[in-house]
């Protein structure tokens, strides 16, 4: 049996996520953060830069973090998903977490993706 994708659409990994961590276009706005939550629990550093857009990528990304500090994530859930122009799209998920034996922590972010020669980049979040 397939592993479940870490992204919670119930699909297996081979069949969600796993195609755009070797290479293939999103398909949407949502299907780059449901990759990009996975790619941070399979600490794929290389992938989150790769979909990141170069005007706002960081220069490098560790998950070097020591292990009472690194989170491990939970729970992805998409609250809402909405094209903002013919190549523009924004996304609002909360994301859950724990680190080390700590309380289950959220994180909620209104982000915002730009599509470029038919690949999908997060650009940054907004306040809301």
């Amino acid at each position: 049996m397939a592993a479940a994708c870490p992204c919670g659409t119930g699909r297996g990994y081979e069949d969600c996520c796993g195609p755009l961590h070797a290479g293939a276009p999103a398909r949407d706005a949502e299907a780059l953060v449901r990759s990009r939550y996975s790619a941070y629990v399979r600490e794929d550093a290389a992938y989150l830069l790769h979909s990141w857009h170069a005007s706002t990528r960081p220069q490098s990304l560790s998950f070097d973090e020591p292990p009472a500090r690194k989170p491990t994530w939970l729970k992805l859930d998409v609250k809402s998903h909405a094209m903002t122009g013919a190549d523009t799209a924004e996304v609002v998920f909360v994301a859950r977490y724990r680190i080390g034996g700590g309380s289950v922590a959220r994180m909620r972010e209104h982000s915002r993706f730009v599509r470029e020669d038919g690949h999908w980049f997060y650009l940054d979040a907004v306040a809301d």
